[in-house]
């Protein structure tokens, strides 16, 4: 298990400069915001106005804090996203754009590269258990401190970071405490195996 830790992620201006964008990680390590299969990241919010596009790439957008925003995406009616909502899953190259609902927001942005990987996000009803799997999971801690156990240890999330389990190297992990989280998987292509 590897822990990302909030205060060592890295700070990087928005694909179209309209903000600032905090990497959580990306894969493989180092590579640009053209090159990732997959990323994860926060952003905040503060203004309306267009998202990035990122050609060739599947992306899900949850809010991590704030009112909220009203989310419109090329072909679709317009979404309202906030804290209680699903995830929102789009295409990263369609126009979007966001109008913010009531101030500044924080997201969550999970990108996989078409091809290559897929994703999955969700929020976790802690407690809970996560049971082995050969997709990549990780575990981000939304607020609060959440307890990881597994029969090998046990580790406490802060408000942003973010565990990774690889897969075949943990068993059944138990979550607790008082924390909010969210569940994001990641597989790979047969063709990148």
């Amino acid at each position: 298990m590897q822990v990302l830790r909030a205060a060592d992620h890295k700070r990087m201006p928005w694909k179209n400069g309209g903000g600032e964008t905090v990497e959580i990680a990306v894969f493989p390590p180092g590579a640009g915001l053209d090159e990732f299969d997959w990323r994860i990241s926060t952003a905040t919010v503060a203004a309306d106005g267009p998202f990035s596009s990122f050609a060739g790439v599947d992306r899900t957008l949850s809010i991590l804090s704030g009112a909220g925003l009203m989310l419109s995406i090329e072909d679709r009616a317009p979404v309202t996203l906030d804290r209680n909502s699903p995830p929102c899953s789009f295409s990263a190259d369609k126009p979007t754009s966001a109008r913010l609902l009531g101030g500044a927001i924080t997201d969550l942005n999970v990108m996989t590269r078409r091809g290559r990987y897929t994703h999955h996000v969700r929020r976790l009803e802690i407690p809970c258990g996560i049971t082995p799997s050969p997709d990549i999971r990780l575990v981000l801690c939304n607020q609060g401190k959440l307890r990881v156990s597994t029969s090998a240890s046990e580790l406490t999330l802060d408000a942003l970071d973010c565990l990774i389990l690889v897969p075949h190297e943990w068993g059944q992990a138990a979550l607790s405490g008082q924390a909010e989280a969210f569940l994001i998987e990641l597989r790979a292509n047969q063709a990148v195996v």
